[in-house]
């Protein structure tokens, strides 16, 4: 089976979810330490609401490691010189 992602690119990342994985926990949404992701109308897997991030985003990860589903990728954009 192959999902594919919905990815917004943001400032400091590539942020994905994977509809196809996420199935509402919210997890993500208690433990981003910038407060910037929310629930989206983009439903999940389960019919559940899925998840968003936005421009606050700093691309530390933690959404990505604490997801149960790896519903979540976070690509940092490299620096620019």
């Amino acid at each position: 089976m192959e999902f594919k992602g919905r990815t917004l690119e943001l400032t400091k990342c590539d942020w994905t979810l994977f509809t196809g994985l996420c199935k509402g926990c919210g997890l993500c949404i208690q433990k981003c330490p910038k407060k910037c992701i929310a629930w989206s109308k983009v439903l999940g897997v389960y019919g559940t609401p899925s998840v968003e991030a936005n421009d606050e985003c700093i691309a530390c990860g933690i959404c990505q490691m604490v997801c149960p589903d790896t519903a979540i990728r976070v690509d940092k954009r490299a620096k620019e010189a």
